[in-house]
């Protein structure tokens, strides 16, 4: 018994030896196991974060930073605001206005993408279809459309959508789209003047100049809240219609800007253009151009020119389109060119007006033969006065006149018309005229002879515009222009071009035997189909061979007309130029002075012109 109470002790005692102290760990071989597993999977984690980092940055790095740039609001390019282009009516021809641009945060879309993409769908013209796909490429940041109106933005406020956010963003408008898309230019998407006035004038047409401290460009007026306020978020805290602001001018802006005003009359100008596009396509051609100038001032009522483009949508022009042909081409005039010879020759006293002339049909220069046009059935008209040499439009009538004069005094008189000059036409790009130098024309006798009917030499359409006006306007070489000046709105100047003095070509004598001599042309000659009942209408009629890119002249043309009224107390000038008309029948009085016609009808309604032939 005793022994056995011992056992019991001795072992109770060995278990109270071998117990460790309280707070101890026991190092056994599971414990180690324990911190080795732990840090395996620490070591493993950082791995497999490192190699993560890895993937992204080396891998992905591209295809987030693209991402991240989509995500990103984008800056708002920094534009000079510039002030208006208004015609002589006060019609405005360019103007800045305010569009949006719409982000989606699909994100943060409380109704389901296909009932986002629905109700969007009909307000921005857009497939449900594409619209899902553009929602499905991230959840937040999307650029969906750009230049959306005031009136879709109010209908896409209208929705109360949150996910939605509009940015308001400066932009140049032209609302009359085509119709003076080569004079007027345009402004590009990063707000550079590209072409016409736009380009010609961009220092007056800023609104504030770029040296100025107090120079605001557009982005910086249009995110300033105290004019339009925040950004148009259409979240789920904002999500109210905002009141429509965008048309107040920012603050910065001067009271009561100017306006660029030019001389062009808009209602003119849509009724040359509409009547120019129309004889285009009439005879296949390959363009065409018709101005109205008053030739007392120079000014423009009117310069249409087919092709032309919409200067909202630049982008889809052709290059060549983005000019005027009319300031930046080159044509030989042919006959149109003979009432300028006619002037020249009575001026130097080579003729009187009554001058007889003998009209063979044709004539040999070496191996080089000219004849009238109608020639084959016309055959030579023999003694006939200038005046029915203008009204036949008779090249070899016009060669025996011009042959009185010496070639190196003709050679001066063209000098002195400037004829290798340029008008100064406020618009850019004009292009100087092209002539034989001094002694390729005085050593030639073919030079002077083909001249004297409008041929061998080249100048532009509005060059031959301001010389057929010193036909109207008594003799002076005035400056064309479509310029005005910068208009303040109760009217006063602010600015206004300087031009130069009209030059004195020719005695109003001498032009008013000429106008003489062109309104028979009108009345019983070749410009028969340019009349207008009741006016008295001076004219001449032109068609050209084109000259080959090989050298020579090709089975191409060009027809032209100009008109000059009233004859009685002339003004205006109207020259109409197509080229390359197709058909047998295309010649200047078939084609060009029916044009002529139809625009000066026009013409005398919107200038209230009283008929002066009863």
């Amino acid at each position: 018994m005793a022994s056995s109470a011992y056992s019991a002790r001795r072992r109770r005692r060995r278990r109270l030896t071998s117990s460790p102290p309280v707070g101890v760990a026991p190092t056994t071989a599971a414990t180690r196991v324990r911190v080795l597993l732990v840090w395996g999977l620490l070591v493993l984690s950082l791995m497999a974060i490192a190699g993560r980092l890895a993937w992204l940055q080396l891998v992905q790095g591209d295809n987030l930073a693209s991402l991240a740039q989509q995500q990103r609001l984008s800056t708002p390019v920094q534009r000079q605001l510039r002030h208006s282009i208004v015609d002589r009516q006060g019609n405005v021809l360019a103007a800045d206005h305010v569009v949006y641009t719409l982000y989606v945060h699909p994100r943060l879309f409380t109704l389901s993408m296909q009932e986002v993409a629905t109700a969007l769908s009909p307000l921005l013209e857009t497939p449900v279809s594409n619209l899902m796909g553009q929602f499905s490429r991230q959840p937040t940041g999307i650029r969906l459309v750009d230049g959306l109106s005031e009136a879709t933005v109010d209908r896409i406020r209208a929705l109360r959508m949150n996910g939605l956010e509009l940015h308001p963003q400066q932009q140049r408008f032209y609302p009359q789209q085509q119709l003076f898309a080569p004079i007027v230019g345009f402004v590009n998407f990063d707000g550079q003047p590209q072409a016409g006035l736009e380009l010609a004038y961009q220092e007056q047409l800023s609104l504030l100049p770029p040296s100025d401290d107090t120079a605001v460009t557009a982005a910086e007026a249009l995110s300033d809240p105290a004019v339009y306020g925040p950004p148009d978020s259409l979240f789920a805290e904002n999500a109210a219609t905002p009141d429509s602001a965008t048309d107040t001018p920012p603050q910065h802006w001067p009271s009561g800007s100017a306006s660029l005003h030019l001389t062009l009359d808009s209602r003119l100008q849509r009724a040359a253009q509409q009547e120019l596009q129309a004889v285009v396509d009439r005879h296949r051609a390959k363009r065409g151009t018709v101005m109205v100038m008053d030739a007392h001032t120079g000014e423009m009522l009117a310069l249409a020119s087919v092709p032309t483009y919409d200067p909202n949508q630049y982008f889809r022009a052709d290059l060549s389109d983005l000019r005027s042909w009319a300031i930046s081409d080159l044509y030989e005039p042919g006959s149109t060119f003979k009432p300028i010879n006619i002037a020249i020759a009575l001026e130097a006293g080579l003729i009187t007006a009554d001058e007889i002339v003998n009209d063979s049909g044709q004539i040999q220069f070496g191996e080089w033969k000219i004849r009238n046009h109608d020639f084959v059935t016309a055959g030579g008209r023999g003694l006939i006065s200038v005046t029915d040499v203008l009204k036949y439009s008779s090249n070899i009538g016009m060669i025996r006149i011009m042959q009185k004069m010496p070639a190196s005094d003709y050679f001066a008189w063209l000098q002195q018309l400037s004829l290798d000059g340029l008008t100064g036409i406020d618009l850019p790009a004009e292009a100087a005229g092209q002539m034989k130098n001094r002694e390729q024309f005085i050593n030639s006798r073919v030079e002077p002879a083909t001249t004297s009917f409008g041929q061998g030499f080249s100048l532009s359409p509005i060059k031959m515009l301001q010389l057929q006006a010193t036909l109207a306007n008594g003799g002076k070489l005035v400056t064309p222009h479509v310029v005005r000046g910068m208009i303040a709105p109760d009217g006063r100047e602010l600015w206004v071009p300087d031009r130069p003095q009209p030059k004195t070509i020719f005695s109003p004598q001498t032009t008013e035997q000429v106008l003489t001599m062109m309104e028979a042309v009108v009345a019983t000659g070749t410009g028969d189909s340019a009349k207008v009942p009741g006016y008295r209408i001076g004219g001449k009629t032109g068609t050209a061979q084109k000259a080959a890119a090989s050298g020579g002249y090709g089975r191409g043309r060009v027809t032209s007309f100009v008109g000059i009224l009233p004859i009685d107390a002339p003004r205006y000038v109207v020259l109409a130029i197509i080229d390359e008309p197709q058909g047998d029948d295309a010649y200047g009085s078939t084609v060009a002075a029916p044009l002529v016609k139809k625009v000066t009808e026009a013409l005398v309604v919107l200038e209230g012109l009283p008929p002066t032939d009863n």
